[in-house]
């Protein structure tokens, strides 16, 4: 820079050009020249640096100084500020003004940009970083000026405010807001507002310069007005020193590109939301959306169009009334995107939380690691409720909105505590995955009590459910009052083929018997190769791999290894997280070409194969339901993966004639399962209606089970006993095992009966979400640990929280039994004795002897469990772990999980129970090693969803050390570093690891605003404001 002043940023070259344009364009002689700027050699060329710069950077699209490369090495701009300064003192001698011209602010967000807007006459806007300000001249109260005028330009304007710094426009725009806060607390003080009498004596003077050809005059200013305005500074002189003292400030570094965009963003989401909230056929850009998510659908997933089906759904009539919708359709029709976009509307126009409930934690986790990356960009937080994570009740957030994506279990805690603090209307929509679950077991029973609830306690909520495989849904739409969408589309057409010995079927519905003759196979085996497969499997595999994909599907883990030997590589439930979360990125990114594995890889993980071989209609022994198979055979032929897809089921001539009605049968009906589970259905249900005060008196919860999907169904469910009836009975035993407290008289009298309450372990069940069949045994435990709870090592602790239900699948093996108790230290040992399995028994059993006293065989079988996670704590290596005990590393991984998941529970449990207060720290501890079963160091970035320990360790080892080095890294220098990294992987990682860091700052900076917020329920005159 000349005269050896410091180097500054320049403005873009189209920027300045436009200014220098508006510059010529004014008539009235307002502004002077501007400086001159630096030659360039052409329009596509870079700006070169001045002679004498050291230093020149051109990597930002802001300029401190405008145009100029310094205000002191060209005075032209304070000369053109002089000559409008005398102009306009001229034009206020000239003219005697008796009105004041008001400062009507109006704002678009812009990020940070400040706007100058003139909206007909009158009017000077500033707007900056979405706050209104209006900006009234000092003036005010002496003198008062008319001004008409009708053709008055923007490019007067422009030309003044363009030519000032954008740092000293956020200069003035500070201290205007400073003199306002100084005149609310202390009264009006002119000499305290010098900075901001002197930006409303600029503007104002400006518009007098360029109305003074329209304005007449009325009357004589006054000798106090015209002594006021003697005593102000000289513009030049202010601005000159101001400019001074702020040149040092530094420039915000955003991009303009950036902050415009941003810019766009908000404004169509503004007007999205308008177009939701009335219903309008005009559904905006992006059905309802921001162009911008249209964007990163693209960017992400690599969509660019919808299908018709899923245009015709986003825009059904029931779904802008806020209905409740079913849509079932079949795998890989592109369900799961129809349900994003309403969570992206709920999210963004709305306004409202939303929860997405997925059956297992891989799902969880791979929908949350999707999603990240829409949550960075568009701001909404995402948030993850699967085994031991989660925040009851989740952080009342005040600037954006969360998506919590749960699990069943974790679902059903959450809206318990919503409901608890009454914020269950905070959720605008909840999306259930897979519905046809609520006919599958306990967990089906706890998803009817989400629905439920949410029903009952919030008629502003709106329920989404999809699934591949409904039947029944007539009952279905009456429980959850929902509208129903169906549809046949599958973007790849998928033939299913029945083999038979040597000979393929095709299944035809329109033919006689369901199958149509397709060929034979024509593949030459040896004598011993036709020993070894004599189902044919190795033909069926070599015909499509390795040119392109294959799943095997086998009844059994014992014959899917059988088959992976013969074969293949397996993938079945043997394998640990990581070994899981490997083969499934191998396979993905085609690295294997085929797998065998067992039927529960058909449900939640997404991996697409072109065909699908069955390698038998069985489950273990049990015959294969409709289900089950539709959803096997929709793993062939993934949209966007392959272009044709094929099913093919092996079977026995005895089993003909089962698979025939197989293929032809429809889909089973889906029915509740509150009454089959009991404890963990019904009773649990009423526990809680009562608990969370949703029914407190057997009629309340009468008229609530009415409701439900079993209240649907009683009839065909329950034949012998009516609802009410069994309602009383289930009330009946909560009170027996003294969860519930009150008394049950006859149904005549029901009406006068008083209301129920919940005792202190009902209310520690429920908010722990034990199951009723152990609630009583963890108590007993739990108040037998405290007369001599063992703390040299963490055992005692672990037999506390190893889960019940594992235990009846549980067989130990008594040597190894032996072998780990004698290397337990003495206190160690102890742990044994007090739990209830002496030494004696250990030894006897291991040494073959016959025990003749009667044992608890839970309590033998759960002590051998905690050994197995005491070793896994200690050595966190699931391979030697497996070894040691002789078990597969995936029981040991399951095992894992599950005691992570049942501590949780069981430290919400203790948390309910104030004589167990000393549990609560020891636990919070034990459940998060529990959850990562990692060095400590890797904890923070295990937290990360889709990392797990292999890819944690490789991580820490690259210098990746904290989740705040994850969520700042580049992804390409982390592809770079990172071995087996792909790009995609490397951007998911880097945008969840930003998720929860933002969600963490988020946590913590609402507490802030908690602390600080000034209480509402104090006595006037008791507070007093902060400084």
């Amino acid at each position: 820079m000349e005269g050896g002043g410091p180097a500054v940023r320049r403005r873009s070259r189209a920027a300045s050009a436009r200014k220098r344009s508006r510059v010529r364009a004014q008539s009235r002689g307002a502004c002077s020249p501007p400086a001159q700027k630096k030659p360039s050699s052409g329009a596509g060329e870079e700006p070169q640096p001045a002679p004498s710069s050291p230093e020149y950077n051109n990597d930002s699209e802001e300029d401190m100084f405008g145009d100029y490369d310094s205000f002191s090495g060209n005075d032209s701009l304070l000369a053109q500020v002089d000559n409008m300064e005398q102009e306009c003192i001229q034009s206020i001698d000239l003219t005697s003004c008796t009105k004041n011209m008001e400062d009507e602010a109006t704002v678009e967000p812009s990020f940070g940009y400040l706007q100058l807007q003139n909206a007909k006459s009158k009017e000077l806007i500033f707007s900056a970083a979405g706050n209104i300000t209006g900006f009234r001249t000092e003036e005010e109260n002496h003198l008062r000026i008319t001004s008409e005028q009708e053709n008055r330009t923007l490019e007067s304007e422009d030309c003044f405010l363009d030519d000032l710094p954008s740092s000293q426009l956020l200069y003035f725009e500070e201290m205007n807001k400073t003199s306002v806060d100084s005149r609310k607390s202390s009264g009006t003080k002119e000499n305290a507002n010098d900075m901001n009498s002197c930006l409303d004596k600029m503007l104002n003077r400006s518009s007098c310069h360029h109305n003074a050809e329209h304005t007449k005059i009325n009357n004589e200013l006054s000798l106090s007005t015209m002594s006021n305005l003697n005593k102000r500074k000289s513009l030049k002189d202010h601005l000159k020193n101001t400019m001074t003292g702020n040149a040092k400030a530094q420039t915000p570094q955003v991009s303009r590109t950036k902050q415009l965009k941003e810019a766009v963003l908000s404004e169509e989401i503004c007007a999205a939301k308008k177009t939701i909230e009335t219903s309008s056929v005009d559904i905006g850009p992006f059905y309802g959306l921001p162009s911008k998510v249209k964007d990163l659908f693209v960017q992400f997933r690599g969509i660019e169009k919808l299908y018709e089906w899923q245009h015709t759904c986003l825009t059904l009539e029931s779904l802008q009334q806020r209905k409740n919708l079913i849509y079932s359709l079949p795998t890989s029709g592109g369900k799961t995107l129809v349900a994003e976009i309403l969570i992206l509307q709920e999210l963004l126009c709305r306004q409202k939380d939303v929860l997405m409930v997925l059956p297992y934690v891989a799902v969880v986790q791979e929908k949350v690691w999707a999603l990240s990356s829409f949550g960075i960009e568009l701001g909404f937080l995402v948030e993850e409720y699967a085994g031991s994570k989660g925040r009851f009740p989740p952080i009342k957030r005040r600037m954006k909105k969360s998506l919590y994506i749960a699990t069943i279990e974790k679902g059903h805690s959450l809206v318990n505590s919503l409901i608890e603090t009454e914020r269950v209307g905070d959720l605008g929509l909840v999306v259930v995955d897979e519905l046809h679950m609520l006919g599958e077991g306990s967990r089906g029973a706890i998803l009817e009590m989400i629905l439920a609830k949410i029903l009952y306690t919030s008629k502003t909520t709106q329920i989404i459910g999809m699934s591949a495989t409904l039947n029944n849904v007539g009952d279905l739409q009456q429980f959850l009052q929902a509208e129903y969408y169906t549809n046949n589309f599958r973007p790849v057409e998928l033939k299913e083929y029945v083999k038979i010995q040597d000979s393929i079927y095709e299944v035809d519905n329109k033919a006689e018997n369901g199958l149509t003759f397709s060929r034979l196979l024509n593949f030459k085996y040896s004598s011993n190769l036709q020993k070894m497969d004599p189902d044919h499997l190795i033909a069926l595999v070599t015909e499509v791999i390795p040119s392109y994909s294959c799943l095997v599907f086998c009844p059994t883990k014992k014959n899917c290894e059988n088959v992976a030997e013969m074969i293949c590589k397996y993938l079945n439930n043997g394998l640990t997280s990581d070994e899981r979360k490997c083969i499934e990125e191998a396979y993905s990114t085609g690295v294997l070409c085929l797998l065998t594995c067992t039927s529960t890889l058909a449900a939640g993980v997404n991996l697409p194969a072109r065909r699908v071989i069955l390698r038998a209609p069985y489950v273990a022994t049990e015959f294969l339901k409709k289900s089950q198979y539709k959803q096997m055979i929709g793993r062939a032929g993934r949209a966007g993966i392959d272009s044709a897809g094929e099913s093919i089921l092996i079977v026995q001539k005895k089993d003909k004639h089962l698979v025939r009605d197989l293929v032809n049968s429809p889909l089973e009906n889906c029915y509740s399962n509150l009454f089959l589970e009991f404890t963990k259905g019904i009773q649990s249900l009423l526990l809680s209606l009562v608990g969370l005060k949703i029914a407190r008196n057997p009629e309340e919860i009468y008229h609530f089970m009415c409701s439900t999907l079993f209240g649907v169904q009683q009839q065909f469910l329950s034949k012998e006993k009516s609802l009410s009836a069994i309602t009383r009975e289930a009330l009946g035993c909560l009170i027996e095992k003294g969860l519930l407290k009150g008394k049950m008289t006859s149904e005549k009298e029901q009406k006068s009966q008083s209301n129920l309450e919940i005792t202190q372990l009902g209310q520690a069940t429920y908010k722990g979400s034990i199951d009723l069949a152990y609630c009583d045994a963890l108590y007993r435990d739990l108040k037998k640990g405290l007369e001599g709870l063992v703390l040299e090592s963490c055992l005692h602790l672990l037999y506390l929280t190893t889960p019940y239900d594992m235990t009846y699948h549980c067989r130990p093996d008594w040597i190894i039994y032996f072998r780990q108790f004698s290397q337990l230290n003495s206190v160690e040992q102890k742990v044994a004795a007090i739990v209830g399995v002496p030494e004696s028994l250990i030894t006897k059993k291991a040494s073959g002897q016959a025990i003749k006293k009667d044992m608890d065989n839970c309590v033998i079988n759960r002590l051998y469990l905690s050994f197995v996670l005491y070793a896994l704590l200690k050595e966190t290596n699931i391979w030697n772990v497996s070894e040691k005990f002789n078990v597969s590393r995936g029981y040991v991984q399951n095992l894992l999980n599950s005691a992570a998941s049942f501590s949780s529970c069981v430290l919400h449990f203790c948390e309910e129970l104030e004589e167990f207060w000393v549990y609560k720290a020891l636990l919070m501890e034990l459940t998060k090693r529990l959850t990562y079963c990692v060095k400590a160091e890797l904890v923070p970035l295990m937290e990360v969803a889709g990392v797990l320990e292999s890819r944690a360790k490789q991580l820490y080892d690259s210098g990746y050390k904290t989740l705040a080095h994850l969520a700042n890294a580049d992804p390409e220098t982390l592809v770079k570093m990172i071995e087996h990294l792909s790009r995609r992987q490397g951007r998911q990682i880097v945008s969840s690891a930003k998720m929860l860091l933002r969600e963490k700052a988020e946590a913590l900076q609402e507490e802030v605003e908690e602390l600080l917020k000034v209480p509402t329920d104090t006595s006037d005159g008791l507070l007093t404001t902060l400084p």
